[in-house]
């Protein structure tokens, strides 16, 4: 790889990394005005996640009693595998010099370690609605890490190898592979997987305090201040960054190779698409409710079927 080269992935890695870090509030403030729209109300504007993080940073920072290091530390475990994920995944360019990192399962180990931290933080606190909230996290996890590695494995069989980049780069010279079974499978499986990971209508409510409902606000009850804002922060970049992962999986059109001048319009087009599949996610959330919680583990497992079913297609279709 020449200097120029991994000096323009370096640029790109660096942009990608700003744009989910300042651009995922900003996805949450869609989502929520685009409900807020549909529901008849005028909303808080796209910015007001914004403010609401800054009032966080600027409050005292309370720590309950009998709490270790593990519920002061869940934060940055958090925000710090959110923020090397969007480094290394493929969001603005398939040229970075993390491009070696971003392999299918290094990235769920990331996903899973921020959610195992969370969920650590909530039995931390030796309260009812932590430990409930944990293990129904864990429940979730079980089921939506293996559809994760299962679905993308699916779009690896074709390409030879599980690095993201690579996946990105076979879609965008070969873009008839978006339209196979295998890719239509492993598209539905991902999405339903996405929304239960990032704990949106119907496996979770973000916008809930009901005991009987609740399963990430559980978890995050006892933060306060910096400490909230961060996980809040944390929280938005991952739902940026499987929205991203969808959208540069199955439409990786304007995404940057090695070219610094094409930089710009990737990272446009990256804001583009997140936004449209953000903006559809609240719309379908209007008209949806929550599922109760025996019946999300039958959601998941669906899911997994159907991202064993992309993978079968996908051994079919290679298969000489």
């Amino acid at each position: 790889m020449s200097a120029a080269v991994s000096a323009a992935g370096a640029v790109g890695a660096a942009a990608q990394v700003v744009l989910v870090a300042a651009g995922a509030p900003v996805l949450v403030g869609l989502m929520r005005q685009v409900r807020a729209r549909l529901e008849g109300r005028a909303g808080a504007g796209f910015l007001q996640p914004w403010r609401d993080l800054r009032k966080l940073v600027r409050k005292e920072a309370i720590t309950p009693d009998g709490t270790g290091p593990i519920f002061r530390t869940a934060p940055l475990v958090l925000a710090g595998t959110a923020l090397v994920i969007a480094a290394v995944i493929p969001v603005a360019t398939t040229a970075s010099p993390l491009d070696g990192a971003a392999d299918l399962f290094a990235v769920a180990a990331l996903l899973a370690l921020g959610t195992v931290a969370l969920a650590l933080a909530g039995l931390d606190t030796g309260t009812a609605f932590g430990g409930m909230g944990a293990s129904r996290e864990m429940t979730v996890m079980a089921l939506v890490e293996p559809t994760i590695l299962v679905s993308i494995f699916a779009l690896s069989v074709p390409v030879g190898s599980t690095n993201l980049g690579a996946i990105v780069t076979s879609t965008l010279h070969e873009p008839q592979r978006v339209a196979s079974p295998a890719s239509v499978l492993a598209a539905v499986a991902l999405a339903v997987v996405a929304i239960a990971e990032t704990g949106r209508i119907p496996v979770d409510n973000p916008s809930t305090h009901l005991e009987l409902t609740m399963i990430h606000e559980a978890m995050v009850l006892e933060y306060a201040g910096p400490d909230l804002a961060l996980v809040e922060w944390a929280s938005a970049m991952r739902l940026t960054i499987l929205l991203g992962l969808v959208a540069n999986l199955f439409a990786p059109w304007g995404i940057a190779g090695a070219s610094p001048a094409m930089l710009p319009v990737a990272l446009i087009a990256f804001a583009a698409k997140v936004a449209v599949l953000g903006g559809a996610l609240a719309a379908g959330e209007v008209f949806m409710a929550k599922l109760r919680m025996f019946r999300v583990p039958e959601l998941l497992a669906g899911s997994f079927v159907l991202a064993l079913l992309a993978v079968a297609a996908s051994y079919f279709l290679v298969a000489p």
